[in-house]
């Protein structure tokens, strides 16, 4: 069996000058469709119809062959059909089918294209056209009259299908293409992704393929539980928000348990063991692995880079593991700032959750009012209980106190309890974090995520180390405006702490908060997402 693919590029388009010849992702964009044509497992013969000198290099360098088309076929009331009909009428009848590809379809993939041509042959139609799906609430105009293309406005996805054609393919049985049409009388459409549906008509439809043509394929493995703490996930499910597609996001579910992700429509996969994962890695062949796993062992990367396809690119967060050197970039932004080959530390490179962009630093007020206690998603020292224990003394009676608590706190009903101080308010699983720092005159929390958002709000903030990989964490310290109190500290210095911060004055209060504002933590994401795209 033969089958043609044509494809009309003519060089005259008005909107977008010399559009079939724009370097769209690195190459011109008549190239994709030559290039998905060439690709074909079913497509044997390549025809590309053009007035264009430059087109015409384009198809001859990529080996296929041009047929030059004459002015009166280039008129842009010319029909397509008048166009597929031309370039093949010498040689029609060696053809089986004839496929009309428009370079102005530049998405589509050849999996895409090979299936919708197996469809066509199986099931005998005459034509089959590319379509997508897009149901909408629409209007149509009858006699200068506006009115509904539904009868019932419901939500998009419980509307009918609305297929609308794109410009992908045109498949077509050679019998029926003629200088009129290339519709046969059994015709169906073959529905393509809203992806590879775009025709390139407007420089809005340009930048749009060429972020989609810069798409990486990405997977993201990330663990988090009480021991672990819960900031890796977090920082995941912000990351992911960044990318133009849904990456997908695995962790071991035999470290991490799924609720710790909350409610989110992301692709959250569970792998049993590293086997697992690395199977599916080599089986989907991302192009960028993230990794957000705390240290990784020298051969976990070899393992990983041996399941990639070549080319592909591994980024790791807070990773001073023996495997860093094996990344291509390195993030480890709670520790101190520094550049070193691949590895990136410091502030700078800070993920921030996107709802703090939208609160400004606290005022510093004449007395300090109400203070803000987190220690984390698990607080494995149980330093919440520790404070919870002192500030139930009669001396704070007249301060108030707001405590939040994370999904991975292993006794929280036992926190929960003391919701019966009329001073004290235990929050659980909080939604909006910078509204209730942001109540706060100062805080105390772990030397971890939360004392990074303290920073942006300017909260002063007492920071106390879960464990000794939080020693480590360089930022939060005392010339940047905190007082850091180590490991494990006595329960008699962490109450004095406690006061002093809360008879501390207004003006050394504000001494500190300038000091927290210094550090740029608020770019951070972008930054970081600027290094991962570019790599």
């Amino acid at each position: 069996m033969r089958i043609v693919a044509v494809i009309p590029a003519r060089s005259g388009s008005k909107a977008i000058p010399n559009k079939n010849i724009r370097l769209v992702h690195g190459q011109p964009m008549v190239y994709y469709a030559i290039s998905n044509a060439i690709q074909s497992k079913y497509i044997t013969d390549v025809i590309v119809s053009t007035d264009s000198h430059e087109v015409k290099i384009i198809a001859e360098q990529m080996g296929v062959k041009c047929h030059w088309r004459c002015p009166e076929l280039c008129e842009d009331d010319v029909a397509l059909d008048a166009v597929v009909y031309n370039a093949v009428v010498d040689d029609k009848d060696k053809f089986d089918y004839i496929i009309t590809m428009q370079p102005t379809s530049p998405t589509l993939q050849v999996s895409t294209l090979d299936r919708a041509i197996k469809y066509t042959i199986d099931n005998g139609f005459d034509t089959v056209i590319s379509a997508v799906n897009t149901p909408h609430l629409s209007w149509r105009e009858e006699s200068g009259i506006k009115l509904p293309n539904y009868k019932k406005r419901v939500n998009r996805q419980y509307l009918p299908a609305n297929y609308v054609e794109t410009g992908a393919f045109v498949i077509s049985k050679k019998d029926v293409v003629c200088e009129r049409t290339r519709i046969g009388q059994k015709v169906d459409i073959f529905e393509v992704s809203e992806n590879e549906s775009i025709d390139v008509d407007t420089f809005i439809d340009l930048y749009a393929v060429g972020e989609i043509l810069n798409q990486k394929q990405v997977a993201i493995y990330v663990n988090g539980n009480n021991l672990r703490g819960t900031g890796h996930i977090y920082r995941v499910l912000e990351l992911a928000d960044e990318f133009l597609s849904k990456p997908d996001i695995y962790y071991d579910l035999n470290q991490t348990d799924r609720g710790l992700f909350g409610k989110t429509t992301h692709n959250l996969k569970p792998v049993n063991g590293i086997v697992e994962l690395f199977q599916i890695i080599k089986e989907k062949q991302y192009t960028i692995v993230i990794n957000d796993i705390l240290s990784t062992s020298l051969d976990y990367m070899i393992g990983l880079r041996s399941v990639m396809p070549k080319g592909g690119k591994i980024v790791n967060f807070e990773d001073e593991g023996e495997g860093a050197g094996q990344a291509d970039l390195v993030f480890n932004a709670l520790y101190s700032e520094k550049v070193e080959g691949n590895i990136y530390g410091g502030e700078k490179y800070y993920i921030a959750p996107k709802i703090f962009a939208l609160y400004k630093p606290i005022q510093i007020k004449d007395k300090v009012e109400k203070v803000f206690i987190s220690f984390g998603g698990a607080d494995p020292q149980n330093y919440t209980d520790q404070l919870l224990d002192i500030i139930v003394k009669d001396k704070y009676k007249r301060m108030k106190f707001v405590i939040a608590i994370g999904r991975a706190k292993m006794n929280i009903n036992a926190v929960l309890e003391f919701n019966k101080y009329e001073n004290i308010d235990v929050w659980y699983d909080v939604k909006n974090m910078p509204e209730l720092m942001s109540e706060c005159d100062v805080g105390m929390t772990s030397r971890g995520r939360t004392a990074f958002e303290l920073a942006m709000l300017g909260v002063p903030a007492i920071v106390l180390s879960q464990n000794t990989r939080e020693e480590g964490h360089g930022f939060v310290c005392d010339k940047n405006g905190f007082l850091y109190m180590g490991t494990s500290p006595s329960k008699h210095m962490i109450e004095s702490a406690l006061d002093m911060y809360i008879t501390m004055s207004q003006k050394d209060r504000k001494d500190l908060q300038d000091k927290l504002l210094s550090s740029d933590l608020r770019n951070g994401r972008k930054r970081v997402m600027s290094m991962i795209m570019n790599l």
